[in-house]
């Protein structure tokens, strides 16, 4: 009875075993993982995102697609987006600072996308300092009065006021004397138009990205106007520009649909923008424009077709 009894037990303590280990190597791998260096980050820490693409292979058009990662705020405000492609095994990394554009204290969340897989994850931002700068004040003098013979009487020198500049916060610098944003904090890429054009570097892209630094975010309605753009903008363009590349005909057909965008906002290289008040009427002139040509010209022409049947 008592062998029976240890027999049992053997078998019992060797199938629980095999259940863990068998469970340890099946387990399941994520399709896409995303993943941080670290939970909490402070102004100026690095922050690395990273994470695999469990079906990424280079031979296959269809599974080579790159990674888009976007940075959403405590707000619920698009922060940054970028596009990360991963390497042969199908891991993928970036890096970013700290500051800038994150500057809102709280939890923010990361959601990558690859094809139809997506995946998110969260870290903790501790805030920047916004503080303006502590200008030391001048102590009041006071007069002591000192009765000597022959001494002349103590004149009191008015404190000499010296200029003091601005200490800009974090994702600006001073320029002119005013604290403006950072060109190089700048986040955010033109998706549709990269993938329609090949490359980051294609002229036409490059084109988009100096007239939205150098001239729309240099005024207060030009960052307004961005911020609700980059909203409205970055819920469909990865989906477009992943179709782009997955189809050649379409990829062609966005290519020739966009030149006429560009060739209005080239008007913006050949007029000078030192106001709010000009920011906004040539900005209002260029959405017109393309309004005419994108809705109202076809509209016209399709009208008189119909009215010559």
């Amino acid at each position: 009875m008592k062998l029976w009894g240890k027999s049992f037990l053997a078998i019992l303590t060797l199938s629980l075993l095999s259940y863990g280990i068998s469970g340890a190597a099946f387990a399941a791998v994520e399709p896409l993982s995303v993943t941080t260096n670290k939970e909490f980050y402070t102004e100026g820490a690095t922050i690395t995102i990273s994470g695999l693409v469990k079906d990424f292979d280079t031979s296959d058009d269809m599974r080579s697609m790159d990674v888009t990662i976007m940075v959403i705020a405590p707000n619920g405000n698009l922060v940054t987006v970028a596009q990360v492609s991963p390497n042969s095994d199908g891991n993928y990394s970036t890096t970013m600072v700290a500051g800038g554009m994150i500057n809102v204290e709280g939890d923010y969340t990361i959601k990558a996308k690859w094809g139809a897989q997506a995946n998110q994850t969260e870290f903790k931002y501790g805030g920047s300092s916004g503080a303006p700068p502590v200008v030391d004040e001048v102590p009041e003098q006071t007069q002591t009065e000192v009765i000597e013979i022959d001494e002349e009487p103590y004149v009191d020198e008015e404190p000499v006021m010296q200029s003091v500049e601005p200490v800009c916060g974090t994702g600006t610098v001073l320029k002119n004397g005013v604290c403006v944003v950072d060109d190089k904090k700048k986040g955010g890429g033109c998706l549709i138009a990269t993938a329609a054009f090949g490359s980051e570097m294609a002229p036409q892209v490059q084109f988009l990205r100096e007239i939205r630094d150098n001239t729309v975010l240099q005024t207060e309605s030009g960052t307004s106007f961005m911020t609700g753009f980059n909203q409205f903008y970055y819920s469909f363009s990865p989906v477009v520009a992943d179709y782009e590349r997955e189809n050649p005909a379409f990829k062609e057909a966005v290519k020739i649909a966009i030149t006429p965008m560009l060739t209005s906002l080239a008007i913006l290289n050949y007029v000078d923008i030192d106001s709010e008040e000009e920011m906004l009427g040539y900005g209002i002139g260029i959405i017109l424009l393309n309004i005419g040509m994108y809705f109202v010209a076809p509209a016209v022409v399709i009208f008189k077709i119909r009215n010559r049947k």
